[in-house]
């Protein structure tokens, strides 16, 4: 498998790159919205903010992510020329073991590049960058690609430094853009996952994430609060009842 992807051609890795984040995004998008009106059917979970999105926001959404995934598919460039050069090495006929043990190595990797990368996007030099993200007040699952290029550029570079350091297998690699979009969308289903409010644990991911769009500053993590925690930018649950604007429905 492996062998197979060095032999690509710079024009076969970025269209790999562009239908491989293409079906991810669409399709897993499709699945969260799917099952957020199953469970809202049977009454389990409520929607975080049940205000009418802003006529356009979906069109703006899917376009946008659409340009974040060629920025996405032009970046697989940079771990395969990695891998040309041989700065970086993939684990040849890895184990279940070895290949389970990588992806949660890569998880947590995610959830630390994320909150960093975050984080540096609300300063002032990069806040302008941030702000297309920001346009959904209220979060979707096509909410979740919806970025700046240079943001997506810098969310798109969490494998490099891992690269550098251990000989992943390509299945970790490709485990972890399907983690990272399954967590995109639980954080941006504007959905609570649990039986009972607030949601506690990972469950509390989709409303920490809210509040962060409600309000802007704080709650920088991906699905763990455990920066937001050590760092002191972890938001109360209730910080969006004040904030939050009044909108009115769109005109049909």
């Amino acid at each position: 498998m492996g062998e197979a992807f060095l032999s690509l051609a710079p024009w076969q890795v970025v269209l790999t790159g562009v239908l491989w984040f293409s079906v991810l995004y669409f399709g897993s998008a499709v699945l969260t919205s799917s099952l957020i009106r199953l469970l809202a059917r049977i009454g389990y979970g409520r929607v975080l903010d049940a205000r009418p999105l802003p006529s356009g926001q979906l069109q703006r959404e899917i376009r946008e992510s659409l340009l974040s995934i060629l920025v996405f598919g032009i970046g697989m460039l940079a771990p395969w020329g990695m891998l040309k050069l041989g700065w970086a090495k993939l684990a040849q006929d890895p184990s279940l073991t070895r290949i389970a043990l990588e992806t949660v190595a890569l998880f947590f990797w995610n959830e630390l590049h994320f909150y960093a990368s975050h984080r540096l996007l609300h300063t002032k030099p990069l806040r302008r960058f941030h702000g297309a993200h920001h346009q959904s007040h209220t979060a979707t699952p096509f909410s979740t690609y919806a970025l700046h290029p240079l943001e997506a550029a810098m969310l798109g570079s969490v494998p490099l430094l891992p690269m550098l350091l251990h000989d992943f297998s390509l299945q970790a690699l490709a485990a972890l853009t399907v983690l990272s979009i399954a967590l995109n969308n639980l954080g941006h289903s504007n959905y609570e996952f649990s039986a009972r409010p607030p949601a506690r644990g990972w469950r509390a991911a989709s409303r920490r994430h809210h509040l962060h769009h409600a309000c802007y500053h704080g709650n920088y993590g991906f699905l763990l609060g455990i920066f937001d925690r050590v760092a002191g930018t972890l938001l109360p649950i209730d910080a969006a009842d004040a904030r939050r604007p009044s909108r009115k429905a769109p005109s049909t």
